[in-house]
């Protein structure tokens, strides 16, 4: 049974930079709960950052491929770069994703870890860039399918046609 990556904050897990969770409400979820599929993950937290910790965004909204390059920095409200732990977690999850043959993520919108269709621009001004935060695009550039929690269903999708090929 494929198992898939989620967000913890989608889970109910206080692990935000505010110290607050994001529960999703969505049946997939529910489902792939029941049915054992579900590896909670926080990058920032694997990485070493408290909870609560300052926002952090990328600069220049330049997405997380660029910080995985160290083209680009993530960067705290109060100035501190937070590039390190931010990668450093995201490491920790693909090492984790890959020792248990995970091939599907759902990860928490616009952060600038688990962003897989939007991030916020680094002027902590709530302007979106369509960019991935560093887990979503490592991942991705890992061969691992990324979602967002708008995308139950279609994750759901993929990890049918996963199970399937694993059958066939």
């Amino acid at each position: 049974m494929p198992l898939v990556l989620v967000s913890a904050c989608l889970l109910g897990q206080p692990v935000r930079y505010n110290a607050v969770h994001q529960r999703c409400d969505s049946e997939v979820l529910a489902q792939w709960l029941a049915q054992g599929r579900v590896v909670p993950v926080c990058p920032e937290v694997s990485g070493g950052l408290p909870v609560p910790r300052p926002p952090a965004e990328i600069t220049a909204g330049a997405g997380g491929a660029k910080v995985l390059l160290g083209q680009a920095r993530v960067v705290d409200r109060q100035g501190l770069d937070v590039s390190h732990a931010f990668i450093s977690g995201a490491q920790h999850v693909l090492v984790q994703a890959q020792s248990q043959n995970i091939r599907v993520a759902v990860l928490k919108q616009g952060s600038p870890s688990c962003g897989s269709g939007y991030i916020y621009d680094g002027t902590f001004s709530g302007v979106r860039v369509t960019e991935q935060g560093v887990l979503a695009a490592l991942l991705a550039g890992s061969g691992i399918s990324v979602f967002s929690e708008d995308q139950f269903v279609a994750a759901n999708e993929m990890l049918l046609r996963l199970e399937a090929g694993e059958a066939g």
